[in-house]
C-alpha cells in the first residue's frame, strides 16, 4: 500500500486534490491522507515524528511559507522521504516573469472573500430551485437547464454553482405544464440537454434496479414512454429556439465547460 500525504499550511484542499488525482490513476493500492495547517517548524517535526512508517509513502506539499517549506524538505531528505512541492516552482516562475516578490499567503487559493460568498450563494440557489421547486427563480438565474429526467441536470447545476454560476433546472414531463417564465426571459439563458434514447433507457433501467421492489409497474424506463418524452422535449426545444447540448456519453465536466463557454463565463466573472 502506497500512502500519499497531502501537506499544506492551509486547509489542504489543493494538495489533496492533486494527491487524489494521482491516486485515481491506479485501481488500488494507493491511499491519501490530508495533513493541514503545517505552519511552523514544530508542526513539521510533529508530523514527521508521528509517521507510522517512512516507507511506501511520499508527500505532496502546497506549503507557501518558504522557511517552513524548506524545513519540511530538509526533514524529508534526512528521513529518505520523497517530497514534491507543487506550488513552490510555480510561484518562483511567476515571480521571475513579473520581477516581483510574492506575498506568500497560505490559503490564498481558498481565501474567504467575495468570490467565496458568491459561490456559496450560487450553491444555495441551485439547491433552493432544484427540479423547479419554485419557478420564481428562473428570472434570477444565470442559466436555466431544461431536460428529461436523468440528463444530469442537478449535478450540472451543482458543478456550475461551484463556479459561482446561479444555475436552475427545469425537468420536462409531458404531463407537467412548462413554466411560463421560460417564455418571458432571454432565450440565450436557456440550455436544453438532450440524450440518445438508447442510453437514456439504459440509465433509467439501472436507476429502477435500485428501487425494483418499490416500483414494479412503473413505466419510467419503458421504451414507448421514453420516446414519448423525447418527442415532447424536442417540440419544446424547437419552440423555445434555445441552445441544445447532447449529453450522451459526455462527462459532467465537459458539458459544464460547454455551458460556461456559451454563457460567456470566465473566472473574472466572480469579481462582478
Amino acid at each position: 500500500m502506497l500512502t500519499i500525504y497531502a501537506v499544506s499550511d492551509s486547509i489542504g484542499e489543493t494538495a489533496e486534490q492533486v494527491a487524489r488525482a494521482t491516486a485515481y490513476q491506479f485501481c488500488k493500492g494507493v491511499q491519501v491522507k490530508k495533513v493541514p495547517y503545517i505552519k511552523s517548524y514544530e508542526n513539521v517535526n510533529d508530523f514527521i515524528n508521528n509517521l507510522e512508517s517512512k516507507e511506501n509513502m511520499f508527500i505532496i506539499s502546497t506549503i507557501v511559507l518558504v522557511d517552513v517549506r524548506e524545513f519540511l524538505t530538509q526533514r524529508c531528505i534526512e528521513c529518505g522521504i520523497p517530497i514534491n512541492n507543487i506550488l513552490g516552482p510555480c510561484i518562483s516562475m511567476a515571480a521571475r516573469i513579473l520581477n516581483t516578490i510574492p506575498d506568500y499567503r497560505p490559503g490564498a487559493v481558498w481565501r474567504i472573500d467575495s468570490q467565496y460568498y458568491k459561490k456559496i450563494k450560487a450553491m444555495e440557489f441551485a439547491v433552493q430551485y432544484d427540479d423547479s421547486k419554485n419557478t420564481a427563480g428562473i428570472k434570477y438565474a444565470d442559466v436555466i437547464l431544461i431536460g428529461l429526467s436523468r440528463t444530469s441536470k442537478t449535478p450540472l447545476c451543482i458543478y456550475l454553482a461551484n463556479k459561482g454560476i446561479k444555475a436552475l433546472n427545469v425537468p420536462l414531463m409531458p404531463e407537467v405544464p412548462v413554466p411560463k417564465e421560460l417564455f418571458e426571459i432571454n432565450r440565450k439563458k436557456i440550455v436544453a440537454l438532450t440524450i440518445d434514447p438508447i442510453q437514456l433507457i439504459e440509465i433509467r433501467k439501472r436507476r429502477l434496479d435500485s428501487y425494483h421492489k418499490h416500483f414494479v409497474n412503473i413505466k419510467y424506463a419503458d421504451e414507448e414512454r421514453v420516446l414519448q418524452e423525447l418527442e415532447f422535449s424536442d417540440k419544446l426545444i424547437r419552440r423555445l429556439n434555445c441552445k441544445k447540448i447532447d449529453v450522451t456519453k459526455r462527462a459532467i465536466e465537459d458539458t459544464a465547460l460547454m455551458i460556461m463557454e456559451y454563457i460567456g463565463y470566465t473566472d473574472t466573472n466572480l469579481n462582478d
